[in-house]
């Protein structure tokens, strides 16, 4: 396997991935937002749509670039085939969270690393959320607090909303932002190692 010793750039703005990133030991050299459209195909299904996402995420910074690993990722909240985007209000946030009270969804998360040689791979990781039934309280609670501000679904599951959810069945990260188990073996495999 071909080790390369290309620096790493995070194509994310979000503080969280590289915070996650951090727990694993691994520091990106630069951080670069990717503008892509990030609308849904017309029966667009939530896994395809994160897949495409994260991968358009990584190659709009690996095209400029070139000879880095390039580090992509998107989360998609869905509730059957609906995606719960970020919230634009206070309105569609509590839209979001009645929706999901007393429910099972999925988030769904995209990764894909572009090597320096220009190789994609792509990963898909799914995990379940349960909420709690939701009363007005706990709605108009979540919702002055802030939380919901820029979070697909309209909530931040390491953040107060971790009181909402009893139960999650998979990775807990990938809710967060960036399954680390996954990425880091993403990582591993490609022959990246961090300097």
């Amino acid at each position: 396997m071909l080790t390369v010793n290309a620096s790493l750039i995070l194509a994310s703005a979000s503080p969280r991935r590289l915070d996650l990133l951090s727990q694993i030991g691994i520091t990106p050299s630069k951080v670069i937002a990717a503008e892509i459209d990030e609308s849904k195909a017309r029966s667009e299904k939530p896994s395809d749509l994160v897949k495409r996402l994260a991968e358009a995420i990584a190659a709009a910074v690996a095209k400029w670039n070139p000879n880095f690993w390039v580090l992509g990722a998107d989360t998609v909240v869905s509730c059957g085939q609906r995606v719960l985007g970020k919230a634009a209000d206070e309105a569609e946030a509590r839209v979001c969270l009645e929706l999901l009270s007393g429910r099972r969804h999925r988030v769904y998360g995209g990764v894909c690393l572009i090597s320096p040689d220009g190789q994609r791979r792509i990963r898909l990781v799914i995990t379940a959320v349960v909420f709690k039934r939701l009363d007005r309280d706990d709605i108009d609670t979540y919702i002055s607090l802030g939380e919901w501000q820029g979070k697909s679904g309209a909530y931040a599951i390491q953040g107060a909303a971790a009181a909402l959810v009893p139960k999650i069945i998979g990775s807990y990260t990938n809710v967060v932002g960036l399954p680390l188990a996954e990425t880091a073996a993403l990582l591993r495999g490609a022959g990246y190692r961090p300097s």
